[in-house]
């Protein structure tokens, strides 16, 4: 899939997350290249995008091993139980050595999960996991 699909499907997966949930369960929304182990911003919806890019380093520290560790397919997520404020609280492999990175600035995964609709808001997201899994994005080169 192209880049333009992915960030469609991304905006219609954070939509139905949000209804289910009756609020936001991730601000952010960030697809992220790691060719050189480096985190490249290549797509970003949410509140700091000045930020995101120069706090990414010290952000991704609770789920760092996972995401430089390979031991992740296309489609594979993960999430952070504790991660505070920008700290990021999960992650979807998009593509060869791309990740979406999802993150609510003000709330910890735990305070999300609190949240008995947290449940019904799982869906949509695992449906996403399972589109990126049968076709992963591809970036043009």
């Amino acid at each position: 899939m192209t880049l333009e699909q992915a960030n469609e499907l991304v905006k219609a997966c954070a939509s139905r997350m949000d209804t289910a949930y009756r609020g936001v369960v991730f601000d952010e929304w960030a697809i992220v290249s790691f060719k050189d182990r480096q985190g490249e911003l290549v797509s970003y919806t949410g509140p700091r995008r000045e930020d995101f890019q120069k706090n990414f380093a010290d952000d991704i520290k609770e789920l760092r091993g996972e995401l430089l560790g390979n031991a992740h397919s296309v489609g594979d997520f993960e999430f952070a139980r504790h991660g505070v404020g920008t700290k990021i609280e999960a992650f979807i492999v998009v593509g060869q050595g791309l990740f979406l990175i999802c993150n609510h600035t003000g709330l910890s995964m735990n305070e999300i999960a609190k949240n008995p609709l947290w449940l019904g808001a799982q869906i949509p997201f695992a449906e996403l996991s399972e589109r990126f899994g049968a076709d992963r994005l591809v970036l043009a080169v």
